[in-house]
């Protein structure tokens, strides 16, 4: 397959989140120690503590992602990006100063409002990408996330050796270079003819929802996007406390674990993805996908050795398939001059996602691994997770392509 030359700004999009995830991926292995050491005081009480600073995070994204969505069909995607991108480095700073759980939460909040710059970047994608080649562009987002995510914990593994707030500084310092680099080659891709004014109206949550649900096919894909949200956030929010409390890994073994998984989910989408597309179509993939991760979710749940889990991460990889595909479903939903307000509201619902998700799954956890607990049963997480993530499949199976 030939493709045309990828534009300058979709290189900078890509190679931004490959140093965000960088960032974000060296924190993960050291998180729970920072927790513990910072008055958690046991690794079940982190779990918990865990859980609410995700909530904090989405319920922040939420409320931010339409409003960051909409500024930038008003003035631009370079000014939202940039600015995001500068602030995660203050973020980080503030996590590698912290002396309270107070401040960490007060981190995570600044967070949850500059991750609301996921709609704008992924509207600079849709600006450029014809929509033969958006699954594949949204495609190379996530190997560029699983880039960053080969590199980053197993930085964050060897570093957490040094003290669990080095990781911290190392991933301030990567975003400031992030933010110049973007500052010199990231151009404006919103022509100024696909502006439009700024409504506060249409820049909540509730408004996005009542603007782009007249779109035709938005209420199932958003359906899909919500619940394939949940299921697939049950790596992020236990999977470090989970494989601590199950297996006893390291931050070292952790690190490892991630970094693993990144690099097949790199190999899916960067090679994969667009074969997969081309021969069974963004609905098909995006099933496959769901249907493999599903399995995956549920042999985590009775896998009780850690060889297990090692053997099982191609599986988890497959996951990969699926966001790509209902990304691009959602864009083809969307016109020039409102891709930023659709994806504005597509990370509203990823939001929703995020606050259900640690409500749910880490406390699942910490109870079933808690001294309360009726037994102890480490996969209870996995189960749900793994029954909502089948849940999207009769969805995905009855739904009418875009107009």
């Amino acid at each position: 397959m030939t493709h045309a030359p990828m534009p300058a700004a979709i290189r900078f999009v890509l190679a931004s989140i490959v140093m965000n995830a960088i960032g974000f991926g060296i924190i993960v292995p050291v998180t729970p120690q920072l927790l513990v050491d910072l008055g958690a005081g046991t690794i079940d009480r982190a779990t918990a503590i865990g859980g609410w600073l995700a909530l904090v995070y989405a319920a922040f994204q939420f409320v931010f992602s339409p409003i960051a969505g909409n500024l930038s069909d008003r003035f631009g995607r370079r000014p939202v990006l940039l600015a995001s991108v500068f602030g995660f480095a203050i973020d980080f700073i503030l996590l590698a100063l912290a002396p309270t759980l107070l401040w960490v939460f007060i981190a995570r909040a600044i967070s949850g409002v500059l991750g609301a710059s996921n709609a704008p970047a992924q509207a600079a994608i849709a600006d450029l990408a014809g929509p033969e080649d958006r699954a594949r562009y949204f495609g190379l987002i996530g190997a560029a996330f699983g880039i960053g995510f080969v590199v980053g914990p197993a930085i964050g593994g060897l570093l957490g050796e040094f003290g669990a707030r080095v990781p911290f500084f190392v991933a301030a310092a990567l975003a400031f270079a992030n933010f110049i680099y973007g500052y010199f080659a990231f151009p404006e891709t919103l022509k100024p003819e696909n502006r439009r004014a700024f409504d506060w109206r249409r820049a909540t949550p509730g408004g996005a929802l009542a603007s782009v649900r007249k779109l035709h096919g938005i209420v199932p894909i958003s359906t899909v996007y919500l619940l394939w949200q949940i299921a697939s956030l049950i790596y992020p929010s236990t999977w470090a406390y989970f494989v601590i409390g199950r297996y006893g890994w390291s931050e070292g073994l952790i690190g490892a674990s991630l970094a693993l998984v990144g690099l097949f989910m790199v190999g899916i989408q960067a090679f994969l993805l667009p074969r997969i597309v081309a021969r069974f179509g963004e609905r098909q993939t995006a099933i496959i996908g769901i249907a493999l991760a599903g399995l995956a979710m549920a042999a985590y749940a009775g896998a009780n050795a850690g060889w297990m889990a090692f053997a099982l991460l191609p599986l988890m990889a497959a996951q990969s398939l699926v966001h790509p595909n209902l990304t691009s479903m959602m864009t083809r939903r969307a016109n020039a001059s409102t891709q930023g307000e659709v994806q504005g509201y597509a990370s509203s619902i990823m939001a929703v996602g995020a606050l259900i998700a640690p409500i749910l799954f880490n406390p699942l956890l910490a109870w079933f691994t808690g001294p309360k607990a009726p037994f102890v049963f480490h996969g209870a997480a996995f189960v749900v997770a793994a029954l909502i993530a089948f849940a999207c499949l009769p969805v995905m199976v009855l739904m009418r392509p875009a107009r």
